[in-house]
């Protein structure tokens, strides 16, 4: 890290001075009049670095080579459309292959280094073997991430490996489908034995979101949460497949919705905390974009000075732990950039969050031996800053609130039931009166307009293939109640034209829309989608602000890590 952070320093000084060190002199022997050469530009720029004049000039020599290949490499790749990669491989220096597509540069990459099955990443996304690289965005030199899925090296550890791989593949797999599942159920099934999933805001309320882009955040939430728990267990190669899945997701819902809610900033910040594990921070654009956009995200969800967060929640200390791990991490990139003022900048506003969030191990024994969880303590004292009153009260008011709301769901949901046995009384299928109780957002007596609108249509198909006009039709079919052979007598006995009177429709029928069969069914789980739910659900976090109950272990260790790169004695010149 710290070889980057004094290239970036170099790199930003000679852009100051309009030094090309691809060109001559620095490629030549031959010294121009008034530009030093290597070694005197080392001397130059060592007492302003605090550095040895050989580190200087060994980093120099680093920059100048990697430029001057750069520029072969632009020429070959416009000649041939062959691009030069650079590799971020796991745990490795960074290193670079030639290729033109994508599967014969996972091939070579696997080859050249040792690798038995990868992944290639830029910006986050996994670059498909089926497609061209510049079809995908790839230019010279872009800097991509090798993600490995397992590795062969050792001969006695290929079964084991290959099965690390397929039962990676398989979660990504398995996670899809059952929150696929999930998202295609209404509730309309016993909630004792049926699970189903609903977007909701912080207050429990559902939010009315269309169907295509309500799936697309089920699985992107699905993905997120058990992203986030291969985290725990340290398996951030896994994660991080699945986190990307996630943004994949996120992408197809609408800019109004990731703009409302913070599920999609806290993505961000995981996909960028997962890149610090894998030692995958030069992926700096792609890092630096992801950060920005949470930054944005959590300003447009909790106002400027987080005024909707205090309205919404009445306080912001819980969601505090995220903005230091976003400043944090902003720290970390602008160090390896080489900017060091801005990464000690920002890391003094991590060290006072720090300070005002790190649990207060005393304030946490006293309540927990009230009887509050772990959780409960360390959210409820940051919630009060501290105050161990108040967050004694702040928890048993949550714990009420959630007993509330539990109720309220449990409630709705027989409230539901109860709608779906009357509506199967009067003659229609379960599966129908759940789709059209969907539809009509509960209301037993628009459901019912709403399935009786649909027998009607379907049944005044009939008739029309008989010769009536279709209004007659209808109006007949609803006149007796959808007997086709009684509407078909009534139509012949009026000639087939029926009155002014009794085409009026009846004021009960309040919408002529159906039921689209694209929306969800509620056809029973088999077994298999059972077993599939099941697995899914036990990644999602029992309590709703999972997210924000970090024990700051982990940002402890780098804070002292960041700390000790920022802090250290200027080396003396040579």
């Amino acid at each position: 890290m710290a070889e980057q952070n004094l290239e970036a320093k170099l790199k930003n000084l000679l852009k100051q001075e309009k030094i090309q060190l691809w060109n001559p002199p620095y490629t030549e022997q031959d010294q121009q009049p008034g530009r030093p050469h290597m070694q005197e530009l080392a001397g130059h720029y060592a007492p302003l670095l605090g550095l040895p004049v050989s580190e200087v000039g060994g980093a120099l020599e680093s920059i100048r080579a990697q430029a001057v290949k750069r520029g072969k490499g632009n020429q070959t790749f416009r000649e041939t459309s062959v691009a030069t990669l650079e590799l971020l491989l796991p745990r490795d220096a960074k290193k670079v292959t030639k290729a033109a597509r994508t599967e014969e540069a996972t091939r070579r990459v696997a080859e050249e280094h040792g690798l038995r099955s990868i992944k290639l990443i830029l910006s986050g996304r996994s670059l498909s073997a089926e497609r061209r690289l510049d079809e995908q965005g790839v230019k010279n030199h872009s800097k991509v991430m090798v993600l490995r899925v397992s590795d062969g090296e050792l001969k006695q550890q290929l079964t084991e490996e290959e099965e690390e791989r397929r039962s990676q593949e398989e979660s990504v797999q398995r996670t899809q489908k059952g929150f696929q599942i999930l998202s295609e159920r209404d509730g309309s099934e016993d909630p004792d034995t049926t699970p189903f999933l609903e977007i909701a805001d912080q207050k429990g309320n559902p939010l009315k979101i269309p169907p295509t882009e309500k799936k697309a955040l089920i699985l992107a939430m699905g993905f997120h949460e058990k992203g986030r728990a291969l985290m725990k267990r340290k398996q951030h190669d896994n994660a991080l497949c699945h986190l990307l899945q996630a943004d994949q997701q996120f992408s197809k819902c609408g800019s109004a919705l990731l703009s409302s809610v913070d599920n999609y900033a806290v993505l961000q910040l995981d996909i960028v905390w997962c890149y610090r594990a894998l030692e995958a921070l030069s992926c700096l654009e792609d890092g630096r974009s992801r950060l920005q956009r949470a930054e944005d995200c959590f300003l447009r969800c909790y106002g400027e000075q987080q005024e909707r967060l205090l309205m919404i929640k009445g306080n912001t200390g819980r969601e505090e732990v995220l903005f230091l791990r976003l400043y944090l991490l902003q720290s970390l990139l602008s160090y390896i950039e080489g900017n060091d003022s801005q990464a000690r900048l920002q890391l003094s506003r991590v060290e006072s969050l720090y300070a005002r969030l790190h649990p207060d191990s005393e304030k946490m024994a006293q309540l927990m031996a009230l009887g509050f969880s772990e959780r409960e303590a360390r959210l409820g004292l940051r919630a009060c800053r501290g105050d161990l009153q108040e967050a004694a009260i702040h928890i048993s008011t949550r714990r009420q609130e959630r007993e509330e709301l539990k109720q309220r769901e449990r409630q709705k949901r027989r409230t539901r039931m109860e709608a779906i046995s009357a509506l199967m009384e009067l003659g229609f299928s379960q599966r129908d009166a759940a789709r059209a109780l969907h539809h009509a957002d509960g209301n037993v007596d628009r459901a019912y307009a709403i399935l009786l609108d649909s027998t009607v249509l379907f049944l005044s198909l009939q008739l029309l293939y008989l010769g009536f006009e279709r209004d007659s039709a209808e109006a007949a079919l609803r006149l007796t109640g959808g007997d086709v052979q009684s509407a078909t007598q009534l139509l012949l006995d009026n000639q087939g034209v029926l009155s002014p009177e009794l085409l009026t429709p009846p004021s009960t029928s309040s919408s002529s829309s159906t039921p689209s069969s694209e929306e969800p069914s509620s056809a029973s789980s088999s077994p298999e989608d059972s077993e599939l739910v099941s697995e899914v659900l036990e990644d999602i976090a029992p309590h709703e602000e999972d997210y924000l109950d970090l024990t700051l272990e982990e940002e402890s260790e780098l804070i002292s890590a960041m700390k000790a790169y920022l802090h250290r004695e200027p080396a003396h010149t040579e």
